[in-house]
């Protein structure tokens, strides 16, 4: 399959064991399926001021993918709160914990994490989810008025080594990008509070009540 990674940088060499531990599903090397969407990731950080798409051939067989498009919403917020905050409340640090182990799964073993890009408008759901503003009954249909895009992680080093760089480097133009992600953000932000505010957010069943 054919996979994109959007990047500020014009060289960008996949490499075992690199990356951050607090994005989304920890170390590894993030792509996407959607080309579009890699533009804007190209180009999403506001010190930015060009950007770049390379591409990627990536051969899935024989690995382990674990795909939370097939998981609950919660199994997905669990994974995140591993290795990204939501709040900074001791509140939150106390129920977190307790929440991760009540629906987390363990992905140590997969060679590749599929699943949601937690962008701007997520931290907007996620921060209201937890202190108890987000009744469970919206939340999935929160998430996906975000238009948060799937992500392909590399994890495993034997999954590095199915990864293959071909094609030309894509030039991304910052402004027309840029300005497509910050609106994706803008709207989704707009449709996620006129939910939240809606008469359809009951607020009983919580964050709290969940653990």
């Amino acid at each position: 399959m054919i996979l994109y990674h959007g990047s500020p940088e014009k060289i960008v060499t996949p490499t075992f064991g690199l990356g951050e531990e607090r994005h989304d599903y920890g170390k590894g090397f993030y792509l996407t399926a959607d080309l579009e969407l890699a533009k804007e990731w190209a180009v999403c950080r506001p010190e930015t001021e060009s950007g770049y798409v390379h591409t990627f051939d990536f051969d899935t067989k024989d690995l382990f993918i674990f795909d939370y498009e097939k998981e609950s919403v919660f199994c997905w917020l669990s994974e995140l709160m591993k290795h990204r905050e939501a709040a900074d409340s001791k509140r939150y640090m106390m129920l977190a914990p307790k929440f991760i182990e009540k629906f987390g799964k363990d992905t140590s073993s997969a060679d590749v994490i599929k699943g949601w890009r937690a962008n701007a408008s997520y931290f907007y759901i996620a921060k209201a989810f937890v202190r108890d503003e987000v009744d469970v009954d919206i939340l999935e249909e929160l998430m996906q008025l975000g238009g948060l895009g799937i992500q392909w992680c590399i994890k495993s080093e034997k999954a590095y080594k199915h990864l293959k760089k071909i094609g030309e480097l894509i030039p991304v133009d910052y402004h027309e990008f840029n300005a497509k992600y910050n609106e994706r953000d803008s709207n989704a932000r707009i449709k996620m509070k006129e939910l939240i505010d809606s008469d359809r957010n009951m607020v009983e069943k919580v964050f709290s009540t969940l653990v």
